[in-house]
């Protein structure tokens, strides 16, 4: 019977360890995203282990999401084949709060978001990944490293290229 209770014990204080080094602060494990791809698939945040990743919430119908959807294409394309110090290449895993999934598609295309990490449950604000993040405004962004630890948080425009500038491996 002690066994057993300090066993559990053990077992609660290794979870409740995890569980504090994970959230949405610099410095914490970004939390798991599994959602689904316009083609329907699963698609999981830990699929991107290795890489820069910068977490980007959206949506269509969102205009200053859709302004600043060139500046994450050009820093796509510049740095998704660099080494940097704690990640090797750089992508973008974008979540949309759209409801409608012919628009959410649309603006894929429209806005030439062309990296393969793309992730909505058509909840709109009510996306479970939006209220797990704490998101309340977008466009809203957290970079990661190849860990997953949040070593950044809300680039926009050439801030984020700036930071990607500052992590390149020497």
């Amino acid at each position: 019977m002690r066994i057993t209770i300090l066993i559990f014990l053990l077992i609660g204080t290794l979870n409740f360890g995890y569980a504090q080094n994970t959230g949405t602060q610099i410095g914490q494990i970004a939390p798991e995203i599994s959602n689904i791809t316009p083609n329907g698939k699963q698609l999981s945040l830990s699929e991107t282990k290795g890489k820069l990743v910068l977490i980007d919430f959206w949506a269509s119908w969102c205009r200053p999401c859709r302004y600043e959807n060139p500046n994450l294409v050009k820093a796509y394309n510049k740095f998704k084949d660099k080494e940097f110090v704690n990640g090797t290449g750089f992508t973008i895993f974008s979540v949309s709060l759209d409801k409608n999934k012919k628009q959410w598609i649309e603006a894929i295309k429209a806005d030439n978001l062309i990296w393969e990490y793309h992730v909505s449950d058509l909840k709109g604000w009510y996306s479970i990944p939006a209220q797990k993040y704490g998101v309340r405004s977008i466009p809203s962004n957290l970079l990661i490293d190849k860990d997953g630890k949040i070593v950044a948080k809300n680039l926009r425009g050439p801030k984020l290229e700036s930071v990607l500038n500052q992590l390149l491996k020497q």
